[in-house]
């Protein structure tokens, strides 16, 4: 009897280049908690919270995941998962509680023991500047929609670079500019919840300039910076083949996937865009706009079905995916062939190397897939299937030609999700809120078996 076959749970079959990084993704405002504590002051988002009906439950990020106190654990994780880098984003109220003006030692202290924990740990920490959590005290003086803010945002990205520079080189500027402004300005679905098109087109604008300062900030500070901006590129696809929907989607796309690269990477705004905020760019704007850049961050889930909605700020509104389209627990459309596509198009236009910033799947907080069961373990098979096919669809657009260079998972942990607080799950380590307890779940196993396979196949050791 020949003896069994040794089943591996993820043969290598595709080999990646020398130097690919794997990763995991959070931001600050998602799993820090502690908003009151050593002197941060209040965001957008802590200010949106605690707005009547907001937030699914009424939930807040008061507490989320403690990272603030619990980051060895988190460590920890990712070190037993094997990932090469861990990017996150710094709080900038917990830095700056006014936005500018004097530093919280405290906060700045807080960082200083991250960065030197994950390098301990042998894991490279990529650094994002801004992810949607604008201090409440900049707010009040206009927020994006004031021109002051690039300069706000220099300063804020100087006082990082300073601190932080000696022990980390690789830097994102924004996470999806487009989502904060566009649901900030134009759409009531983030923080600061305003829907006025004029301040949402100054908002766009101020943003990519303050892009361009903050890279040359990041750049004069900091020697051999890598330096890169996180866009959201996702198909855009009209929910119903008729001339309005048609619309609705060119417009959406355009201010979706190219209000931002375009411009920071071409000098250039898309056509709609360009036209309608001339008003707002003045004589050698777009020349500070469009700074040297040496990766392309990408985060990416599923393509956008868009319709027409007159009674938005702009005409288009989000659709429904067709009846019978594959969808994630949480209702968002999934077409992994649609991500080798983005990777390609990405590529071609921009010509810039990739790293995939975000990828994953949400679940909802009470299915099966997200609970633990009778010993304990959390089988997320539908995470593990999305991710397993993303990765795959990755893998085909680097054979056709698309420079991608690493894979970060959205998300380490489970978190606060904006506006469905804790009701969605992204996470591939489950979080109990009640007692912060860490439970790895099936797709944590996977993400890290598959890691470890991808490197033999390369011959690549972990460092």
């Amino acid at each position: 009897m020949a003896s069994p076959r040794k089943k591996r749970s993820q043969p290598p079959t595709f080999k990646y280049p020398h130097g690919f990084v794997w990763g995991a993704s959070t931001s600050s405002f998602q799993i820090e908690g502690a908003t009151k504590e050593d002197g941060r002051g209040d965001s957008i988002w802590d200010v949106r919270c605690r707005a009547p009906g907001k937030i699914a439950n009424g939930d807040t990020g008061d507490v989320a995941c403690d990272h603030y106190h619990r980051y060895p654990e988190d460590i920890a994780l990712m070190k037993r998962l094997g990932v090469d880098a861990y990017r996150f984003s710094i709080a900038w109220p917990r830095v700056l509680p006014q936005g500018r003006g004097a530093p919280n030692e405290k906060g700045l202290d807080f960082y200083d023991r991250l960065i030197d924990a994950t390098l301990k740990a042998g894991i490279e920490p990529w650094l994002c500047l801004y992810h949607w959590d604008l201090p409440q005290a900049l707010q009040d003086m206009g927020g994006w929609a004031n021109r002051d803010s690039v300069g706000w945002f220099a300063d804020y990205a100087a006082l990082a670079a300073r601190r932080y520079g000696d022990r980390v080189k690789r830097w994102a500027t924004f996470n999806e500019f487009s989502v904060f402004t566009l649901f900030g300005y134009a759409i009531d679905w983030g923080a600061p919840g305003i829907t006025d098109k004029a301040l949402h087109l100054r908002a766009i604008h101020h943003v990519n300039m303050a892009h361009g300062a903050g890279v040359d900030r990041v750049r004069a500070l900091v020697p051999g910076a890598s330096i890169g901006a996180i866009h959201n590129v996702q198909p855009i696809v009209p929910e119903k083949d008729t001339p309005a929907d048609r619309a609705a989607a060119a417009a959406l796309h355009e201010h979706w996937n190219l209000a931002f690269p375009d411009p920071q990477i071409l000098a250039c705004y898309p056509p709609m865009i360009a036209q309608a905020i001339e008003q707002y760019v003045k004589p050698g704007d777009m020349a500070r706009i469009r700074r040297p850049m040496d990766w392309f961050g990408l985060n990416h889930y599923g393509p956008i079905f868009a319709k027409a909605d007159p009674g938005t700020v702009h005409g288009f509104g989000w659709g429904s995916a067709p009846a019978d389209a594959p969808k994630s627990d949480i209702g968002w459309p999934v077409f992994p062939e649609m991500f080798t596509d983005t990777l390609v198009t990405v590529a071609t236009r921009y010509n810039l190397p990739i790293y995939v910033t975000e990828n994953g799947c949400g679940g909802n907080a009470g299915s099966p897939g997200e609970t633990p069961d009778s010993r304990g373990r959390i089988e997320d098979k539908h995470r593990i299937s999305y991710l397993r096919r993303h990765i795959a669809a990755m893998e085909a657009a680097m054979t056709k030609g698309a420079d991608v260079r690493g894979y970060f998972v959205w998300s380490l942990l489970d978190n606060f999700e904006w506006g469905s607080g804790y009701g969605q799950r992204f996470g591939i380590v489950r979080v109990d809120y009640a007692t912060q307890k860490r439970t790895p779940k099936a797709s944590f196993r996977w993400y890290g078996d598959f890691i470890r396979a991808a490197r033999q196949s390369t011959g690549k050791r972990r460092r």
